[in-house]
């Protein structure tokens, strides 16, 4: 049995753990403390990501100019190839996500 709210109190990065995972799609558990994408680095995948925060709070930029504020509860819907990366994080406290990856239909 696994508690997807239960953390170390002391992270060294940002803590990712697959939870379940096929060919098509991977689950993953993801917990940041002020973590952020570091400058000059945007994640461009080749799977669609849906993602929600659990607990805390995060911001999401995109390539684009986009910005999306997320707390707990929200949940968003990244399409494959759509550039983006982390800028903020609740540095005070977990954020703990919700990261689902699956391969695009075609």
């Amino acid at each position: 049995m696994q508690n997807l709210f239960s953390a170390p109190d002391a992270l060294q990065g940002e803590l990712t753990e697959i939870l379940a995972h096929s060919s098509a799609v991977r689950v993953e558990r993801i917990v940041s403390h002020g973590h952020v994408t570091p400058e000059g680095q945007w994640y461009d995948q080749d799977q669609h990501e849906w993602v929600a925060v659990l607990v805390g709070q995060a911001r999401l930029r995109f390539d684009k100019g986009d910005v999306v504020e997320l707390a707990p509860g929200d949940a968003l819907l990244i399409p494959a190839h759509e550039r983006h990366r982390v800028e903020w994080t609740t540095p005070h406290t977990h954020t703990v996500w919700l990261a689902v990856f699956f391969t695009p239909d075609g």
